[in-house]
């Protein structure tokens, strides 16, 4: 079997290459392929990830290259995973939006919809040398931001091989599995909503029901992402929410403190990831990989370690490491591979994946992307359908007005019409203003001018 990466020299390269070559023995993988157009990104992350897949898997074939075509000929899966731009487009993005005192950050903000400009262009010209040249089975595991925006796109543009991933739901059963000292095996948990607008409704342990008793607990607002929300708010969603929730429901909190930290998420990234990727150009990784993992550990570390930080006041306590032999925990790659594992064996199971609404969630349209527990088998993927009476009125409605956000975003960038961006930034909760949103619409056209054209 051949697994594809498109973004092989991102800087998160060593987690997809431990996930995947972990498990590559017992799923049948073979050869392993990151494919990246930036020469010097793919030599320095890349063949750090070449390493720790020899490492754990010398058995499996490693392929850098910088050919898109030599990456996914005949390849049986693939996960997408780009910024197109760079960090620095990230940066504009953001402070852009700021200067109107509206939040920019990448996905849940207004800056996704100028970032969705970048990757949807590019994700479908990918998709088109994946349905040229990979196997006809082939599915496509999308991690590139804006997931939802870009997920929904794909799927209008006929792209109906893709899925996207996030692994924000299952980096929270994680969490909540450290807290009670179990492995994550045995938690299952029923999420419904959007890419980083999603709810638990129900988490179990064993089969018996947590969220009552997560709720609750003081110490789940001390150790894990939950410390963002106060408990009043939680009980009143009657939820457990995504970190990303917290833009919406302190969304002027999230603002002031990024001006008054006067460093954005974007410039922060752009910062460490330029100071970490000149110090590893220095490094012989072949030679002396000890040293390289050492010099990544501490950069990526100091990334880790302000995730959400400026936007919310406070830091995540425990230290950040990374550890090639440890047992994984996932994270996006886990994501993709549970499906691999759910189709490869014949099983059938349930994960949380971006896809169609297909009436799962009660008023959303059924061709609306959604993030959603499914129930996986080798011949579908059915998300778990809810009744109106199971969702608090406040949660749809948010999930509604964002998918509509979502929806004419995708429509406005992949038919080039600025009066839909215009609707959707001015009908975005973030936003919530005509006038904004017509700055902010041609602003952010003038400035992807180079990566996409043909507005009218």
């Amino acid at each position: 079997m051949k697994l594809t990466v498109i973004g092989g020299g991102g800087v998160r390269s060593l987690f997809l290459a431990k996930s995947i070559a972990q498990q590559s023995s017992k799923l049948g993988i073979t050869q392993l392929v990151f494919m990246d157009n930036d020469a010097e990104k793919l030599k320095v992350y890349g063949t750090l990830a070449r390493h720790v897949s020899q490492m754990l898997d010398p058995a499996l074939e490693f392929v850098l290259t910088e050919n898109p075509v030599e990456a996914v000929k005949d390849a049986d899966y693939v996960i997408t995973t780009i910024r197109v731009g760079g960090d620095h487009m990230r940066v504009r993005d953001e402070r852009i939006a700021l200067a109107h005192n509206v939040l920019g950050q990448e996905t849940t903000g207004a800056a996704g919809v100028s970032f969705a400009m970048r990757s949807i262009p590019a994700l479908a010209s990918y998709c088109e040398l994946i349905r040229a040249h990979a196997k006809p089975t082939v599915k496509v595991f999308n991690f590139t931001n804006p997931a939802g925006v870009v997920s929904q796109a794909l799927h209008d543009m006929g792209y109906d091989f893709t899925y996207g991933i996030c692994d924000a739901p299952s980096g929270m059963l994680h969490q909540f599995a450290d807290l009670y000292g179990v492995d994550a095996s045995r938690l299952e948990g029923e999420c419904y909503g959007l890419n980083h607008l999603s709810y638990f409704s129900s988490i179990k342990l064993d089969g018996r029901e947590i969220v009552p008793e997560l709720i609750e607990s003081d110490e789940v607002y001390q150790k894990t992402d939950m410390h963002f929300f106060e408990k009043d708010l939680v009980r009143t969603h009657r939820s457990i929410l995504n970190e990303y929730l917290y833009y919406f429901y302190y969304r002027e909190r999230a603002v002031e403190n990024i001006q008054k930290a006067g460093q954005t998420r974007g410039e922060l990234i752009e910062e460490v990831n330029r100071k970490m990727t000149a110090e590893l150009s220095t490094i012989d990784i072949d030679d002396d990989f000890d040293t390289a993992l050492k010099t990544y550990e501490k950069w990526y570390g100091v990334r880790e370690d302000a995730y959400m930080a400026n936007e919310t006041g406070m830091k995540r306590e425990k230290p950040w490491s990374f550890d090639v032999f440890s047992p994984d925990a996932g994270g996006y790659a886990g994501v993709a591979l549970r499906y691999i594992n759910l189709v490869q064996t014949g099983t059938e199971g349930t994960m949380i994946l971006c896809a169609p609404n297909n009436g799962a969630i009660p008023t959303l349209e059924d061709d609306d992307v959604v993030e959603i527990t499914c129930d996986i088998s080798a011949a579908s993927c059915k998300p778990h359908r809810f009744d109106i009476t199971d969702i608090p009125a406040s949660n749809l409605e948010l999930i509604r007005r964002v998918k509509y956000y979502e929806r004419l975003a995708a429509r406005g960038i992949v038919n080039r019409s600025r009066a839909d961006i215009v609707e959707c930034l001015t009908m975005h909760p973030l936003v919530n203003s005509y006038s904004l949103a017509c700055d902010l619409a041609d602003k952010y056209i003038a400035l992807n001018k180079d990566y996409i054209d043909g507005w009218h």
